[in-house]
C-alpha cells in the first residue's frame, strides 16, 4: 500500500541499518520500479554544487557551465527519488526543496522554464530532526512535508532474527 502512492516517506535509524535497502524495496514494489531509483547523499555534495545537482543546469549558468545538465530530480523521471542523509542539507537549500514538493515543479539553475515534478521523494536520516528543529538546523515545515509516511529501522543490535538472514545473503554475493 505505502509502495503505491505518491506520498513523501522518510526513512530514520541509525547509520548502516538499512536506510535505503528501505528505500529500494519500496521502489521495487511500486508500479513505478520500471522507472529509476536515484539515489543522492545530500551530505556528501559540497554545498556550492547540491543545487546543480540536484536541479541541473543550462549553458552559461555560472563559471564552468558549458552545456545544459539535467539533475537529479529531471533524471529521476517517474520513478523514485532517493534522498539519503536530509539532515544534513544547506539551509538554503531546504528552502528550495520544501517549495520543489510543495509546488511539485522546479527550474533548472539558470533556466526559466518550469519542469514538473513526477517522481516519488524518499528521504532518509540518521540524526533527530525534531532535534535539529529546535536547534534551527532543520526547517519544520520541510520535515512536515518529508514526514508523512514515517518507518524507523531499529538497530541491527535490536533485531537479531534479521543476523541471519544478512549472512545469508552476503555468504551468497561473496561466496563463502
Amino acid at each position: 500500500l505505502v509502495a503505491d502512492t505518491l506520498a513523501p516517506v522518510l526513512v530514520t535509524g541509525p547509520t548502516g541499518s538499512g536506510k535505503e535497502l528501505v528505500a529500494r524495496e519500496l521502489h521495487l514494489r511500486a508500479r513505478r520500479a520500471r522507472e529509476p531509483f536515484v539515489p543522492i547523499n545530500c551530505g556528501a555534495i559540497p554545498r556550492e554544487l547540491i543545487e546543480s545537482e540536484l536541479f541541473g543546469h543550462e549553458r552559461g549558468a555560472f563559471t564552468g557551465a558549458h552545456a545544459a545538465r539535467a539533475g537529479r530530480f529531471e533524471q529521476v523521471r517517474a520513478g523514485t527519488l532517493f534522498l539519503d542523509e536530509i539532515g544534513e542539507m544547506p539551509a538554503d537549500m531546504q528552502v528550495r526543496l520544501l517549495r520543489v514538493l510543495e509546488s511539485r515543479q522546479f527550474e533548472r539553475v539558470g533556466g526559466g522554464t518550469p519542469i514538473d515534478l513526477r517522481a516519488r521523494i524518499v528521504s532518509a536520516t540518521h540524526r533527530n530532526l525534531e532535534e535539529a528543529i529546535e536547534q534551527r538546523g532543520f526547517r519544520s515545515d520541510l520535515h512536515y512535508r518529508l514526514n508523512v509516511i514515517l518507518i524507523h529501522i531499529p538497530p541491527l543490535r535490536d533485531r537479531r532474527e534479521d543476523i541471519a538472514p544478512i549472512l545469508d545473503h552476503f555468504t551468497e554475493v561473496y561466496g563463502g
